[in-house]
């Protein structure tokens, strides 16, 4: 389980959050929501340590991830799949899920076969270059990559940006499978909101840096949540 408290981040003199406490359960989906600029991305770039925070502490199964680079996050379990997806466009398909070893003992570094069962077009294609991929092959391509890792969170960062409608749908199956799965804790920050209220086991709504609403699904209407995301 994924547990913030207090997390303050500023850019520069600017503070972004104010005093987060969020909780991310293993076999669940987390939603974060909220119009654009409130802070969510900045919010997964604390937990995934690509943003030092000013405050608070982050703890992952009880472990404080706070002061650790992102890289030992990563070995930790941390797996982040950032808004832009970040693929290494000359590398091939195969290569870039490779990069996953990097958190990974040897033993460990393979390919394995519930991967490309997951996304079976990227086995089609694992010799052609990230980069020649359309962007919802390279999203599932970013997922996959971070599933190599064996993580016990993993943040997915607008996944359906700019993506195809057959390909959302099959990227929101992927993520009902892992929920399913119940290994790994889950969070979504989402803009398309059906897609996020189909899938959320629990919300987050923030507004100017600060959590507005946190409710888990049973406890709120479809209603409740759309209120808290528009401006």
């Amino acid at each position: 389980m994924l547990e913030t408290s207090k997390i303050n981040l500023f850019y520069g003199k600017s503070q972004i959050l104010y005093d987060i406490d969020l909780e991310a359960q293993k076999g669940q989906v987390t939603c974060v929501l909220g119009t654009n600029g409130v802070g969510k991305t900045s919010l997964m770039r604390a937990i995934s340590g690509a943003h030092a925070v000013a405050g608070g502490h982050i703890q992952l199964d009880g472990q404080d991830l706070t002061r650790l680079t992102p890289f030992k996050r990563a070995q930790s379990g941390v797996a982040y799949v950032p808004q832009g997806r970040d693929i290494f466009p000359l590398l091939s398909v195969e290569e870039n899920l490779q990069t996953g070893y990097s958190c990974l003992p040897p033993k460990d570094q393979q390919i394995p076969d519930h991967i490309y069962e997951m996304f079976p077009v990227l086995k089609k294609m694992k010799a052609r270059k990230g980069g020649d991929l359309s962007g919802g092959q390279q999203q599932q391509l970013a997922i996959a990559r971070a599933l190599i890792t064996r993580p016990k969170l993993l943040i997915l960062d607008e996944p359906t940006e700019g993506i195809q409608p057959n390909i959302i749908s099959q990227i929101g199956e992927v993520i009902e499978l892992l929920k399913q799965q119940g290994d790994m804790a889950i969070i979504l920050v989402e803009q398309y909101f059906d897609f996020a209220f189909s899938l959320a086991d629990r919300f987050y709504t923030l507004k100017r840096g600060r959590v507005t609403m946190a409710a888990k699904k049973s406890e709120v209407t479809r209603k409740d949540v759309l209120a808290n995301v528009t401006v």
